[in-house]
């Protein structure tokens, strides 16, 4: 056994955190803890490497264990390069090589046997530990996690926090401790090195537990998943999948079992009551009595069931071509990419690609937040665009929730909004919380509620699923999974992914759009199929523009959405002419003079004609436009 964690209690002032956890690492096993935000997971963490001491319970682990976790992983001189910081790890190695190196230089003057073995000894301990390879690990580990051979030479303190955190994460992993705990190691990493860590970490050599809200990362990576919930743990082997699973089955049969003793129990009891006064039945009576204190009682265990109940839905239908990109250049300084694209209505299109190539960017640019850097792109008629970005989870403010969403939407009444956030989960007082004591999890929940209430047919969703525990994340796909709109996403959560684009975009220098979702592109990936599968797509594309009727120029597209906003505008004046016209005719002047009221008439004809003549106009314009529906 190399780690026991025995009845853990913990608590900070008046809420209990954990109140009888236990986990046992007996071999190299691959440890999940699972659980909702706020259960205990990292305050668990804490406890077992000693960064959080438990009120009750004990933690023990085997003599020389050496357990290691990423926020214990702290840079003291930030003035170091990252190659010197790295190099720490590997101190003993470095002393032997000097020392060998040394022993090198001494056997050009004295080449005695005793001298020979002491060169042999250091030369077998400095195999033994690596030393030949314990350069190319810190570089190949290193360049995994999304840095360059320069990044190695820069000084810490030239790093984001994000970057400083992988840097630390790295370092961990060089130590190679006995125990590794980590904590969200997935946060801040693009798919390519999330992929990455699943295989290192499934061959690490020592104990792994950890902390994740990515269920596809713990489906490829663990075989043992431990959920704490309601401060107590309970354990289950396998994958997540298995887990949900065994934990529904579970459930069930531990009711059934409950069911089951209940009935047992109120058949015994009714024996008792009936026997315990009669003289020769009395001790038939006591029997089932002591039976029944003897008796292991079945608790009916309960799970937390509270879940986000989203539904998006759009205000209005919107046009059948959504958004149209042309030879657009995003970036700042210098372009990230270049990005040729059609988006229909209905498209659920993922956006991937490594950190640092346009994605959040291109979200930034479609929502004229950030410049394009050459070339066009323009979102279809009646396209209404709802927006989340990843600053939703560090929005500050000293109003309370429900404040937060009514001054965002004054023409709702409290009720309404009182119910949009309950169903985000904010219920009773929570509402009145105030925005900057909210976690970053409760920040996303209020930025899709205020989203939801907006009613957009376009919604450019940046990271949705950051700062969600599992349950939350399960039930924002549902919602989405029934939306009637349009959703361009941006995920490095590959079970979103998965369930949710039916279309990718797999951004580099040259953007590529592919018509099919998140496994047949990992598989056409893997199979090296994906250039034919861009070709396909640009081919569908460009018969997609030639069904819909609809050649025309950036320009000549541009002029007439002009001619179809001022049409609306003119048609809109028209109508309420009419109807100012109409009300003239309960006017004395009019109706008590024939001929007035005649003039009236031929007016209001003309202005029926007028309407008419607009709305055949709009009507040939919006055809040119959307083509036929």
């Amino acid at each position: 056994m190399k780690l026991q964690a025995s009845s853990i209690y913990k608590s900070f002032g008046a809420q209990d955190v954990l109140t009888n956890a236990n986990l046992t690492v007996k071999n190299n096993e691959k440890i999940a803890l699972v659980g909702r935000n706020g259960c205990g997971k990292t305050t668990l963490l804490k406890i077992i490497c000693k960064q959080e001491e438990p009120d009750q319970g004990t933690v023990t682990t085997a003599s020389g264990t050496k357990i290691g976790y990423l926020s214990q992983i702290t840079f003291s001189d930030e003035e170091r390069t990252v190659y010197e910081e790295l190099l720490s790890v590997f101190d003993e190695l470095t002393t032997l090589q000097s020392r060998l190196e040394n022993q090198a230089l001494l056997l050009e003057t004295d080449h005695s046997q005793a001298q020979l073995d002491k060169y042999d000894m250091l030369q077998n301990r400095f195999e033994v530990l690596g030393g030949y390879d314990y350069e190319y690990e810190l570089k190949n580990v290193f360049f995994h996690f999304q840095f360059e051979e320069k990044d190695l030479y820069k000084k810490l303190k030239e790093f984001s926090s994000g970057q400083r955190t992988r840097i630390g994460l790295v370092k961990l992993l060089l130590t190679k401790p006995d125990i590794l705990l980590l904590d969200e190691p997935t946060n801040h990493l693009d798919i390519d090195s999330i992929e990455w860590l699943e295989g290192y970490i499934k061959h690490y050599p020592g104990a792994v537990i950890l902390v994740s809200h990515d269920r596809m990362f713990l489906d490829h990576v663990v075989d043992e998943i431990v959920e704490i919930e309601f401060g107590k743990t309970m354990r289950f082997p396998g994958s997540y999948t298995h887990y949900v699973k065994a934990k529904e089955e579970y459930l069930e049969k531990n009711h059934e079992a409950f069911i089951r003793q209940q009935e047992e129990i109120a058949r015994i009891s009714a024996l008792i009551e009936k026997f315990r006064y009669k003289k020769n039945k009395a001790a038939f009576a006591q029997s089932k009595i002591k039976y029944l204190d003897r008796m292991e009682k079945i608790e009916d265990i309960q799970t937390d069931t509270s879940a986000i109940k989203a539904r998006f839905t759009s205000g209005r239908k919107g046009g059948k071509r959504v958004l149209e990109i042309e030879n657009l250049q995003i970036g700042y300084d210098h372009p990230l990419s270049t990005v040729d694209l059609l988006v229909m209505k209905g498209d659920r299109l993922g956006i991937v690609g490594p950190n640092g190539i346009g994605k959040s960017t291109l979200i930034k640019t479609l929502m004229e937040k950030l410049p394009s850097l050459k070339g066009n792109f323009h979102f279809g008629h009646q396209c209404d665009i709802g927006y989340f970005d990843q600053d939703s989870a560090q929005i500050t403010s000293s109003k309370t929730v429900l404040d937060t969403l009514w001054d965002e939407y004054p023409m709702i009444d409290q009720t309404q909004l009182r119910n949009t956030l309950a169903s985000f989960l904010f219920t009773q007082e929570e509402v009145f919380k105030e925005v900057y004591n909210l976690s970053g999890g409760e920040k996303v929940r209020l930025a899709l509620a205020s989203l939801m209430l907006a009613h957009d047919n376009v919604l450019l969703l940046d990271e949705p699923t950051n700062h969600l525990d599992i349950p939350a994340k399960e039930a924002l796909e549902k919602a989405l999974e029934d939306y009637d709109g349009t959703i361009i996403f941006v995920s490095h959560d590959r079970m979103f992914l998965k369930k949710m684009a039916n279309r990718i975009m797999e951004m580099g220098p040259e953007s590529k759009v592919f018509n099919f979702g998140y496994e047949e592109y990992l598989d056409k990936k893997a199979h090296n199929l994906l250039t034919e599968a861009s070709k396909e797509t640009k081919r569908l594309a460009e018969e997609t523009k030639e069904e819909s009727g609809k050649s025309l120029s950036f320009q000549e597209e541009k002029v007439l959405k002009n001619r179809v906003a001022k049409l609306e505008k003119l048609l809109e004046e028209a109508d309420a002419d009419l109807e100012a016209l109409r009300e003239l005719r309960f006017e004395p002047e009019y109706y008590q003079d024939y001929r007035k009221m005649e003039e009236l008439d031929a007016q209001i004809d003309d202005k029926h004609n007028e309407i008419a003549k607009l709305t055949q106009e709009w009507e040939e314009k919006m055809t040119l436009l959307e083509g036929e529906e």
